[in-house]
C-alpha cells in the first residue's frame, strides 16, 4: 500500500502529465537505442548515461500506473544486474549476459503493459498517444533484442555475423538487427541461423508489419475522426 499522500500527489501527476509523458518516454528510447548503444561501441564512458535512462523511466512509469509496481520492478531489475556482475567476475559470460537480457526484458515488458493501458485506455485520441504507440512498436523491438541475445547466449552460432559475447558493441549490433526484422528492412551482414533465431525473427517481422497496419492506423484514424467530430 501507497501513503495516501502519495497517492493523491501521483493522481494529480498522471492527470496532467499522463499523455506528455508518452511523448517524452519516446524521445528518451529513441536516444537510449538509436544514440546510447551506437556511442558504447566507440567505448566512451557514458554508462551513466543508462542509469539517468533508468531513473526517469521509472518516474514516468510510476506517474502512468500510479502504482508501485514500475518500482518493484526496478529492484528485481537491479538484483538482476547485479547478480550479473558477480557471475561476470566468474568468467561466466553465458549467464551473465541472460540475466542482462533478463532485465532488459522485463523492463520492456512492463512499459508495453503501462503504456499500452494509457494509450489505448478510454479517452480522448490525443497526438501524445498516438506517439506513445509509436513508443510501443519501439519497445517491441527491444523485447526482440532480449530473446535474441537469450538465444544467441546459450547456442553460439545462432547468427551469422554476430557474436553473442561480452563486448561493448553487442547492444548496437543486436538493435541493429531487431529493427531491421521489425521493419523487413532485409538481411546482410547478420542472418538467423538456429531454428529458434528464425522462428523469433519470423514473429518479429509479422508483428513489424501488422502493427502498424492495424493498431496504430486505427488510433490514428480514430484521432482524426474525434477532430473532426
Amino acid at each position: 500500500m501507497m501513503p495516501k499522500r502519495w497517492e493523491s500527489l501521483l493522481d494529480r501527476l498522471h492527470d496532467k502529465w499522463r499523455d506528455p509523458i508518452l511523448t517524452c518516454l519516446t524521445i528518451l528510447m529513441v536516444l537510449h537505442l538509436f544514440v546510447v548503444a551506437p556511442l558504447e561501441t566507440e567505448a566512451l564512458h557514458i554508462q551513466p548515461v543508462g542509469a539517468v535512462f533508468v531513473v526517469l523511466l521509472s518516474v514516468a512509469l510510476l506517474i502512468l500506473s500510479r502504482s508501485l509496481v514500475p518500482v518493484i520492478v526496478i529492484v528485481v531489475v537491479v538484483g538482476l544486474l547485479a547478480t550479473a556482475v558477480v557471475v561476470r567476475l566468474r568468467g561466466r559470460d553465458a549467464l551473465d549476459i541472460t540475466l542482462q537480457a533478463s532485465a532488459w526484458l522485463l523492463i520492456a515488458l512492463v512499459i508495453i503493459w503501462i503504456v499500452g493501458r494509457a494509450v489505448f485506455g478510454p479517452g480522448r485520441i490525443t497526438y501524445h498517444r498516438i506517439v506513445g504507440a509509436i513508443l510501443l512498436y519501439l519497445t517491441i523491438g527491444l523485447v526482440f533484442v532480449a530473446l535474441y541475445t537469450m538465444v544467441g547466449a546459450h547456442s553460439p552460432g545462432a547468427f551469422s555475423g554476430l557474436n553473442i559475447a561480452a563486448r561493448v558493441s553487442l547492444p548496437s549490433d543486436l538493435v541493429y538487427f531487431s529493427f531491421t526484422t521489425l521493419t523487413t528492412l532485409g538481411y546482410g551482414d547478420i542472418m538467423p541461423v538456429h531454428p529458434m533465431a528464425r522462428s523469433l525473427t519470423n514473429i518479429e517481422a509479422i508483428i513489424g508489419q501488422v502493427y502498424p497496419a492495424t493498431l496504430l492506423a486505427r488510433l490514428v484514424s480514430l484521432g482524426e475522426g474525434q477532430a473532426r467530430g
